[in-house]
Formats: C-alpha cells, structure tokens, sequence
C-alpha cells in the first residue's frame, strides 16, 4: 500500500510503497524540491554489529570477530525515534548483521513500527530461522559480491528459493570494472534471478587503502558508465551516491532519476554505539554525535554542526559553474578521489 506523507509547510510531499520499495518526493506546484527534511531523515543507515569472520582488506570499519554488537534496547530507541520522525525505511548493516544474536528481534520489531528493514550480508550465518524471518519482514536483502563468488552465488540462491528480493552490491574500482564490464555484457548465470546489481564507488577507507583501486585511474570508465545506463543493459542496475559524478557527465542518463548524496539531507547513519553521523564512511574519520538520553535522533538531526557541514558543503559552489553541479552538489564531502567525472 503506498503512503503519502504530506508536508504542507516545505512545499512537498514524499510517497513510499513498503511492498515494492518504489519512493517518490514530489514537490508542490511552483515549488522546487526540497534540499533536505527537517522533519528527519527518510532513510536511516544503522550498524547494529562490528562483528564479522570474513576481515576483508577493504573493511572500512575493521570488522573483526571481536566485533561488539549493538544492544537490543538501544536498537529499538533508535527504531521508535525513526518511526517518530516518519523514517520509511532503515538499512541494517555491520558486520555481517544477520549474525546479530537478536537478529530475528530486530526484524520483527523495526516491522511493528511501520519501518521496512533491509540488511546487507556477506552470505554467512544465513540459517532458515533468518531466511523465513527475512522473507516475513525484509523488503530487500543486498548481497556483498567478493570474488570468487562462489559464496554470492550461493547466497543469491538460498535467497530466492525463499521469494526473498535480491540486489548485489559490487564494490567497483580501476581493477574490478572489467568484471562489472563482462557482467554486463554477458551476466554469469547465477544473477538470472537478482533484482539489481548495485555498484559502490571504491572508498579509500579501510583496513588497507589502494590509492591504485581507485574507480578514477581506469581508462574504461565511457565504456562502463555507458553500458550501465545502456537501454539494452542485460541487468538492472543501480549506483550508490558516490558514482553520481561519473552518470551525470559521462552519459545521457535522464538526471531526474538520480539522486545526489543525501547524508545529512534525508538520510543518517547510527554505528553500533550509538555515535550518529551524516554518512556511515565519516565515522572513522571524525568523532560523531552521541545519542544518550538527553538527546534524541532529532535534536542531532536538526542541530548538529556536524550536519550543517555536510549541508553547507552540497549547497556551496565548491565545482563553479559545472553544468552538473546542481545535480550532483559537488560529489562526495569526505573524498575527493571519488570524483569521477574527468571535470576536477
């Protein structure tokens, strides 16, 4: 069933359909669309572990198995603030955050309170009890694409043989675009039954940084961003914020369907210790807003410095008179090297 939230005074209106994830923010007539919501955010992005047996070198929180988990009653104040503040849907991530020990609680409890969950995973821990739970409250499970991909592609099957929706997050960079370009020329059989694959722009953030894995050092990035937005594409595909740059001035791609980053605009991250930034890739590099008991998700969502920074940065004219700028807010606050767009 879709919902409308209608917000008389900001001169728009926001539709969500928790059935089919389809999202829409339609501004009033003569009215541009808003910059952000003061109202809160419409996306919450929350670390409920650090716990994760895999240790990949890219891991930019570090996730090891000595990972603290988030409290179960911490988790569910963060889910009644989000649902106060008309929060439509959250992204639980880690960690490997299926492996939560109250997993199945967070679930079903972000469901009662009218929040769709969805988690990312990296295929482990993913046990019947968590599948049927994860078909009965999820509206969609990303899959983290390593290679070999022999455990992806196990993943992505379990999955849909519980009707579960499936999207694949591949982390793109100077190495790994020639297999996103094979992908889409000729898809590996095992993502015949994928709703999306999405590409996520190579962070130099993590246990190791590669400043040779960046997306920007690869000559093949027409050629990508080309066949991605290809109305002939083999795949769905999706981008995360930090690919903007390289749709908006490498191909034709209609740019109402793409949105700039929204951190700190209509979106939030909360870590497992309750620290709350504007993007999930700032907590290691800055000391966050706590949330305790005498302050809540909306006071750091509408009064926090840090917040306004990343306002303050998407509004400035940081790219001049870039025809894209208004589109794209100048790319990425927290780094620079993610810019792909050949213009800086």
């Amino acid at each position: 069933m879709l919902k409308a939230i209608r917000y008389k005074s900001l001169g728009y209106t926001s539709f969500f359909n928790p059935d089919t994830g389809f999202f829409a923010r339609v501004p009033d007539t003569g009215k541009k669309d808003p910059f952000w919501s003061p109202h809160g955010p419409e996306l919450m992005d929350i670390s409920i572990t650090n716990w994760c047996d895999k240790g990949c070198s890219f891991c930019y929180k570090s996730s090891t198995k000595c990972g603290e988990h988030m409290a179960l009653d911490d988790y569910k104040r963060v889910i009644d603030q989000a649902a106060e503040m008309g929060t439509f849907q959250v992204a639980l991530g880690g960690g490997n955050p299926n492996q939560h020990p109250n997993f199945i609680e967070i679930l079903e409890y972000t469901a009662t309170k009218g929040v769709v969950p969805n988690y990312t995973t990296n295929g482990r821990g993913m046990s019947d009890e968590i599948l049927n739970a994860t078909s009965k409250y999820c509206g969609a499970v990303a899959v983290s694409a390593y290679p070999p991909y022999d455990e992806t592609a196990a993943t992505i099957k379990k999955l849909a043989d519980h009707g579960i929706k499936t999207n694949i997050h591949f982390i793109l960079d100077a190495g790994s675009i020639d297999t996103a370009i094979d992908w889409l020329n000729q898809p590996p059989e095992y993502l015949a039954g994928i709703n999306a694959i999405i590409f996520l722009n190579y962070k130099p953030s993590g246990r190791t940084v590669f400043e040779e894995k960046l997306l920007r050092n690869s000559a093949r990035l027409d050629e990508f961003f080309g066949l991605a937005t290809s109305p002939q594409r083999k795949l769905k595909v999706g981008f995360d914020a930090c690919c903007v740059s390289g749709v908006f001035a490498r191909t034709n791609a209609n740019t109402s369907m793409v949105d700039a980053c929204d951190a700190g605009r209509f979106s939030m991250y909360v870590s497992e210790d309750l620290k709350v930034y504007p993007c999930s890739f700032q907590s290691g590099l800055v000391e966050g807003d706590q949330l305790d008991s005498e302050t809540t998700l909306l006071d750091i969502w509408t009064k926090s410095r840090n917040m306004g920074m990343f306002r303050s940065y998407f509004s400035s004219d940081r790219c001049g008179e870039c025809s894209h700028r208004s589109v794209c807010m100048n790319g990425c606050p927290l780094f620079d090297e993610l810019v792909v767009c050949g213009n800086r």
